[in-house]
């Protein structure tokens, strides 16, 4: 379904539910609902436990539309696209497992939609802005004309966009608007901890205890893999099941 945001929206229902809060799942950088909760089997194990599964693109990935504007793409209209989506699902309360950069982004939603986030998990969260040291303007002239950067690290995310063809222009708008509204992690806005869950083997994810650390009751729970075999991984599904169980 599409979402009056433009959004591309997968929802999944139960046979029978369990009387709970949906769950909105907010997927990674460069990849979309399907590959990350559909592929992995998250949105499937989540639906025969009883749950409503809402998995969005966000702007600029998957099948939703491609940004125009670098201010669609930065953090606080990434997180209204959310709200919503979960507005249109008709949910008053909800839950949010988000990975990656859907993690940078639930953190926000408690102060988005207050008193209406319940628990999260927060998978794969970088303790900072990974698009920080991109180089802007010379990923804008590796998408549009193909030169390639001096700085080894844009173009390394220079390759990543560049990977994904005719949505590459709207990919490097979207870490334009990351690199904008870098990841600040301020006090945790919602009434129960988050669950932060992170590969044993994932480099991004390193420091990100502290930010755990730094909300009361929230816990951290480590499982196999790097930043993508952690996702995969039948571990990570097996904790975000636990935890929204409750």
């Amino acid at each position: 379904m599409q979402s009056r945001t433009g959004l591309t929206v997968r929802t999944f229902a139960p046979a029978q539910t369990a009387g709970q809060p949906p769950v909105l799942l907010v997927h990674g950088f460069g990849s979309d609902g399907g590959r990350d909760w559909v592929d992995t089997g998250i949105a499937r194990a989540l639906t025969a436990a009883g749950r409503v599964v809402i998995a969005p693109d966000l702007r600029g990935h998957g099948d939703s539309p491609a940004p125009a504007t670098v201010a669609e793409v930065a953090v606080p209209a990434l997180v209204a696209d959310l709200v919503t989506v979960v507005d249109e699902a008709g949910a008053e309360a909800f839950d949010v497992v988000g990975y990656s950069l859907g993690a940078r982004l639930a953190w926000e939603l408690p102060a988005a939609a207050p008193g209406r986030l319940g628990r999260a998990v927060l998978g794969g969260l970088s303790p900072v802005e990974p698009f920080a040291a991109v180089d802007v303007v010379a990923l804008r002239r590796a998408v549009a004309d193909g030169i390639e950067p001096a700085d080894p690290f844009t173009a390394m995310i220079a390759g990543m966009v560049r990977a994904h063809g005719p949505r590459a222009t709207g990919l490097a708008r979207c870490v334009e608007g990351l690199r904008a509204t870098p990841f600040a992690p301020r006090a945790w806005a919602g009434g129960t901890p988050p669950v932060f869950v992170a590969g044993a083997d994932d480099v991004m994810t390193r420091g990100t205890e502290q930010v755990a650390q730094s909300v009361d009751g929230a816990r951290w729970v480590s499982v196999p893999g790097d930043h993508q075999g952690a996702l995969a991984g039948d571990a990570f599904r097996r904790t975000v099941l636990e935890v929204l169980a409750g």
